[in-house]
């Protein structure tokens, strides 16, 4: 039997995804699962987007340019200019979803063996993306106890070394949903000029930042023009995860142009979901005003009633659609499938994405949990009511006194 690559046996598989099966098996048997583990919003699309498909009077579904339709790439220079971030059409490549355009930036900036450094917790497909473009992630470590804050610059020069090329953050942050602030920003720009490293930074979740908190875009520092470059999607912006429709931006002509040949060999991204997205950019402020609103109401309840269980800490993010919580267990890599294999409360119980998986370092996170609050404020303190029940039978829990001890250890 012929063998299957290297490449393809060592790509890690989801620690978002990888229980669903056990998921399955608790809706099998009646128990209701509340979805906590993964970034789907229940919150409803634009409707001007949804008019763009239904009402499209296109005969032929033909491909766009390999770039993305120009006029899509216009409005979404608009878009940005509009949030004070000064670019063109021509700084901008469409790409299917924010994965492609973090493959594709990766294998434009970076050669297979180089060396990427990324603050952890960090978004788990990462992992797949640097494999895919054959380079290496070195984790710098971001603690829970600083509310996930960017890691101290000596922290970051530890670990650059020649074959370190980049830099990537997520900000808003995906697990973690915390917000850099733009002196945090700013002291990744002088490593980044210091060093002459790409600095890419996965904005998607630009639009939701909360308690009166502003996001600073990395197109907006000064003196590292060159070598930034912007992820975004429609994914979460909209509520269209579903059109699979991103984009890469930057203002070094170079790596965009260098990008547009990867996009070449995949011909286009996706027609209808581009004409969908091209609407969306007409979508009023009142519908984010409302989104934001409501996911304001539903943090409060997650981390609030979170942080209400003995035992449990849960950081107050500031943005994006997560929250990163420690819970006294063993590990909750055995907890989160204990919750759906042996676990419910009056038939409801709970799945949630364990945080090692977010995580590059041996040994970090074993007793964190990623959660997404995307369900209706019901269904969360639902869930949070399961949760507090589990941890009182869980044979794996801790009890007070061993949580006081790790506690004094790790200080």
């Amino acid at each position: 039997m012929p063998k299957i690559s290297e490449k393809g046996l060592s790509m890690p598989e989801s620690p978002i995804r990888k229980l669903v099966p056990y998921a399955e098996k608790a809706k099998k048997e009646g128990k209701t699962v509340f979805h906590l583990n993964i970034g789907q919003p229940d919150i409803a699309s634009p409707q001007v987007a949804l008019d763009a498909v239904k009402n499209m009077d296109r005969t032929v579904i033909e491909y766009s340019h390999s770039a993305g339709f120009e006029s899509y790439r216009k409005g979404l220079a608009s878009y940005y200019q509009k949030s004070g971030i000064e670019v063109s059409h021509e700084d901008i490549l469409i790409t299917t979803g924010g994965s492609e355009a973090l493959t594709f930036g990766f294998m434009s900036c970076f050669n297979p063996g180089d060396e990427i450094i990324i603050p952890e917790p960090f978004y788990a497909n990462y992992n797949g993306f640097a494999k895919t473009a054959g380079i290496k992630i070195v984790p710098v470590t971001a603690k829970i106890e600083d509310g996930f804050a960017l890691p101290p610059v000596e922290d970051f020069n530890a670990l650059i070394t020649e074959r370190t090329k980049g830099i990537v953050i997520c900000n808003p942050a995906n697990p973690t949903g915390y917000l850099y602030t733009q002196d945090e920003l700013n002291r990744l720009k002088e490593i980044v000029a210091e060093n002459d490293l790409y600095l890419f930074a996965d904005e998607v979740y630009r639009e939701f930042c909360y308690d009166g908190a502003k996001p600073f875009s990395v197109m907006n520092l000064a003196g590292i023009e060159q070598n930034v470059v912007l992820i975004d999607s429609v994914s979460k912006r909209y509520s269209m995860c579903g059109a699979r429709i991103g984009a890469i931006i930057s203002r070094n002509k170079e790596v965009i142009s260098t990008a547009l040949k990867f996009a070449q060999a995949r011909l286009s991204p996706p027609t209808l979901a581009q004409i969908a997205s091209e609407a969306a950019l007409d979508t009023p402020q009142s519908y984010f005003d409302d989104v934001v609103s409501e996911y304001v109401e539903r943090r409060n309840i997650m981390v609030e009633g979170l942080n209400n269980i003995p035992g449990v800490f849960c950081p107050e993010p500031k943005g994006a659609f997560y929250c990163v919580a420690r819970f006294p267990v063993d590990s909750t890599e055995k907890f989160c499938q204990w919750l759906l294999e042996e676990f419910d409360y009056e038939g409801e119980t709970v799945m949630m994405a364990p945080a090692s998986g977010f995580y590059a370092s041996e040994g970090k996170g074993i007793d964190e949990a990623r959660i997404a609050y995307v369900l209706n404020k019901e269904s969360l303190a639902k869930a949070v009511k399961c949760l507090e029940k589990a941890l009182e039978v869980y044979p794996g829990a801790k009890k007070s006194s061993e949580i006081n001890e790790a506690e004094v250890k790790e200080f």
